[in-house]
C-alpha cells in the first residue's frame, strides 16, 4: 500500500437562518468531516442535515466540539477550567453521538474547535480533560489534534488512537503553532498555492512557515476548512493533486490501519 492520507474539513457551521459555507459541495472532495455540536456553530437540524449529507457522500463523521461562543465562533480564547472542558465536550460529543446513532452511522474521531483546539494544544490540563470525554463516551473513538503537543500526550495517557494533523490553507509560526487568525497571511486563499503545500507536506513530511523556516511534520489528515469563500475550490484542488501525486485519499481509521 503507497503513502494514505485522510482529507478533513469543519462542516455543520451553520445557524438557524444563517448560512454559512457549501458543506455538501466540499464534501464531495473530502474523507472525513468534523461537524459544529452547537457551541460555537450549528445546530439541532444543521447537525442532522449535515450528518445525512456525510453519510450520502460516503463520508467519516467526526464531532468538533468547541467553547460556548457563538458570538465569536468559538474562535475567542476563554479561561474555562479542565471540569468545563470534560463536560461541556462530553455534552457536544454526546449530542451528535445521537444524531448518528438515529442516521445509523458510527462517529469515528473528536477534533476540537479553534480557540479550545490552540489553548488545549499548549495546556495539558485542557488537553487531558478533551481525551477524558471522548474516552468516556466512546475509548474507540480517534482524538485529532496537533502533533508534538498536548493533543498527542492526552491521547495516549487515556489510551485513545491519535491521528495527527496538518493544515494546507493555515500558515505556520516558526514553532509549529498556526498563526493567529488576527495576524495578516494567517489564511491562505489560493487553491493551487494550498494545494501544493498539502502535497508537500505528505510526500516531503514538510511545511514552510510564515517566516521562512522549515518544519518537519507527518500528518494523518489535512485540515481544509470549510467557512472560507474558496472552499469548494480548495477542497477540490487538493483532492486532485494528492491524487496526482500517487497519495491515495482515504478515511482516517483507512490511514491508521484500524
Amino acid at each position: 500500500m503507497g503513502r494514505l492520507i485522510d482529507l478533513n474539513s469543519d462542516t455543520g457551521e451553520s445557524f438557524g437562518v444563517w448560512s454559512l459555507g457549501d458543506d455538501r459541495g466540499v464534501l464531495a472532495h473530502v474523507t472525513s468531516t468534523n461537524i459544529a455540536c452547537g457551541f460555537h456553530a450549528g445546530d439541532p437540524q444543521v447537525m442532522l442535515a449535515t450528518v445525512r449529507s456525510a453519510k450520502e457522500q460516503c463520508v467519516a463523521v467526526g464531532a468538533h466540539p468547541g467553547y460556548r461562543d457563538l458570538a465569536g465562533f468559538g474562535r475567542r480564547s476563554m479561561t474555562c477550567t479542565p471540569d468545563e472542558v470534560y463536560a461541556d465536550c462530553l455534552y457536544q460529543i454526546g449530542a451528535l453521538v445521537a444524531v448518528c446513532t438515529a442516521e445509523g452511522i458510527p462517529l469515528c474521531h473528536v477534533k476540537p474547535h479553534g480557540a479550545l483546539y490552540n489553548q488545549s494544544a499548549g495546556s495539558q490540563k485542557l488537553a487531558d480533560a478533551v481525551a477524558a470525554a471522548i474516552s468516556a463516551v466512546n475509548p474507540a473513538l480517534i482524538m485529532v489534534g496537533l502533533a508534538g503537543t498536548a493533543h498527542e500526550t492526552a491521547a495516549r495517557k487515556a489510551k485513545l488512537l491519535f491521528a495527527a494533523e496538518a493544515f494546507a490553507d493555515r500558515a505556520y509560526c516558526a514553532d509549529g503553532s498556526l498563526v493567529p487568525r488576527s495576524q495578516e497571511g494567517a489564511v491562505l486563499h489560493d487553491p493551487l498555492v494550498i494545494a501544493a503545500r498539502a502535497v508537500r507536506m505528505v510526500t516531503q513530511g514538510t511545511v514552510v512557515s510564515i517566516d521562512g523556516t522549515q518544519l518537519s511534520l507527518h500528518p494523518d489528515t489535512i485540515c481544509v476548512h470549510g467557512d472560507t469563500p474558496e472552499a469548494v475550490a480548495i477542497a477540490a484542488a487538493v483532492s486532485r493533486a494528492l491524487k496526482k501525486a500517487e497519495v491515495e485519499v482515504r478515511p482516517l481509521r483507512e490511514v491508521l490501519r484500524v
